[in-house]
């Protein structure tokens, strides 16, 4: 994977002297961080501030793959289709599609839609961003999910047309990237992707790394001007600075991550308001199939019922997360919610044990011994230490190794590990679980990272792809669904909660399921 990094200066729309970057700095710090009057400037201004925890890597679609970046682009730039608030597809820089056979997609552009340096969009703007995509010298890290595509037509200026090597029923969920301008990806080359230029309701107007990210509307945007004037991202690392600064004004939205035990703080602050909606992010427990101890089934049913869900929705993660027994939420057309349920019942847990051949030692006190891995992360090390407390009462020993992002990752992915705990993020397609399962994407080929296989799975997941009608599909999601729920190669734990704390003059923002920010465009400020 290639990510072009932002250089680590000042980015702006034109070239700067390193004097001239230092009198801008003392301006913007005079303008800014004046005690006296810099919650009344915030109060009075119609700009949203918000804090977020990281620096985005990349804002060229054609590269981002990290949540942050993803937040900002999808404000910046618009795509063929998008998602609604219940994760269907409408149109966004496409008027409408057709699909007349298995293997050609028509779109109907929109007319008169600009981009923000006054050039028209046309279907060529569409072609070359797909075709730099599929071009391998370019290394764009998202080439695989296009590599269905055969040839990219375009008869006319609104007119695009791609023809598949094969029937692929999950195509339309790789139309909803962003499109970029040939005329501006050529001239500025690497550098577009920390100048970019879009058809976005918001408009880039400067990165500084690790300060700050600002937008400001587009006041010809094709759907109507923003409400506010702009966007600024402060990149702020801790999460306490990040509270400070959203209670005394300076910033005016916080959402995911929010640790929860911040939550009853902000419940009780009269200039807060909360809003939550679930998400489709999905954390489970992976099993080493090919373990020994694991790949007994009733082991695994037993580790499940050993886990009180519950709890840890309530006491942990404070109402973040609802308890799931599957991988879809209801947002999804392919959700079935007829699964195997695997609810707390540490009696049944000790006898499903005890019919596995593991009864307790009377030497040792315990079944038999495991190890969990996680990151360093503090919430899910609390988490691995609640796991840990219930499946002793169990008989089962289970050690937690936590490592740094990278070590922890690269031991999942190639099998290092008995037990560990990840989440899947943004779930739209149930393509998702030939990724997931079948046994052609052991990794490096996928993230069949447990080494799950059932032929019968397989053939399921192979016939999804190719069969186009909906409801057909659905069927065969729902027995890979249920036949995964019943095989247990995950133990499905729970979605997360999306969250957005704000000022509360701040009305019209809405949560998507996916974490989409794109609702700013909508947001009033009112003056308290």
């Amino acid at each position: 994977m290639m990510l072009l990094k932002p250089p680590a200066k000042k980015i702006s729309n034109g070239v700067t002297t390193d004097l001239h970057r230092k009198i801008l700095k003392i301006i913007f710090l005079f303008l800014f961080f004046i005690p006296a009057c810099s919650l009344k400037e915030a109060e009075e201004s119609n700009i949203i501030t918000i804090a977020i925890e990281s620096n985005p890597t990349n804002l060229d679609p054609r590269f981002s793959m990290d949540a942050v970046s993803s937040k900002i682009t999808r404000l910046l730039f618009n795509s063929l289709l998008k998602r609604d608030e219940n994760m269907r597809f409408i149109p966004d820089i496409a008027d409408r599609w057709d699909i007349p056979d298995d293997v050609t997609y028509i779109f109907h552009l929109k007319k008169g839609i600009k981009f923000h340096d006054g050039k028209d969009l046309t279907s060529g703007d569409v072609k070359y961003t797909y075709a730099f995509i599929l071009e391998p010298a370019n290394k764009s890290p998202k080439k695989g999910g296009y590599d269905k595509i055969n040839e990219i037509r375009t008869p006319d200026d609104y007119t695009v047309i791609f023809i598949l090597k094969e029937p692929f029923a999950p195509f339309l969920d790789n139309m909803t990237l962003g499109i970029v301008p040939e005329h501006a990806s050529k001239e500025k080359g690497s550098d577009f992707s920390s100048h970019p230029v879009g058809t976005g309701p918001f408009i880039f107007k400067e990165w500084t790394q690790d300060e700050k990210v600002i937008l400001s509307a587009n006041n010809s945007y094709f759907e109507g001007r923003p409400n506010i004037d702009g966007v600024i991202y402060k990149i702020i690392p801790d999460e306490t600075i990040r509270v400070l600064e959203l209670e005394k004004g300076d910033v005016q939205l916080l959402m995911n991550p929010i640790t929860p035990d911040i939550l009853p703080r902000f419940k009780k602050n009269p200039e807060l308001k909360i809003i939550k909606n679930i998400g489709t992010n999905y954390s489970y427990i992976g099993f080493n199939l090919n373990d020994p101890i694991l790949k007994n089934l009733k082991v695994r049913q037993a580790i499940a019922h050993a886990i009180d869900r519950d709890s840890i929705c309530k006491y942990i993660l404070k109402g973040l997360a609802k308890k799931t027994d599957g991988i879809l939420t209801n947002y999804n057309w392919a959700y079935e919610p007829d699964l195997k349920n695997y609810d707390y019942n540490p009696e049944l847990s000790k006898k499903l044990l005890d019919e596995a051949g593991y009864s307790v030692s009377k030497e040792t006190g315990i079944r038999f011994k495991l190890t969990f891995k996680t990151s360093q992360n503090e919430l899910r090390k609390r988490i691995a230490e609640v796991f840990q407390e219930q499946l002793r009462k169990a008989g089962i020993e289970m050690e937690i190794m936590t490592y740094e992002w990278g070590t922890f990752f690269s031991d999942i992915k190639s099998g290092n590990f008995q037990v560990f705990s990840l989440t899947w993020v943004g779930i739209s397609d149930p393509d998702i679980f030939h990724y997931m399962f079948h046994s052609s994407s052991f990794p490096p080929d996928g993230a069949n990272r447990v080494r799950y296989s059932n032929p019968e799975v397989d053939n399921l997941l192979e016939q999804g792809r190719v069969i186009m009608q909906e409801d057909k599909r659905r069927e065969i999601y729902s027995k890979v669904q249920k036949t995964i729920s019943e095989e247990l190669p995950y133990i499905s734990l729970w979605h997360s909660v999306n969250v957005a704390v704000m000022q509360k003059n701040i009305e019209g923002f809405a949560l998507y399921p996916d974490e989409d920010m794109v609702s700013l465009k909508s947001v009033i400020r009112k003056n308290n």
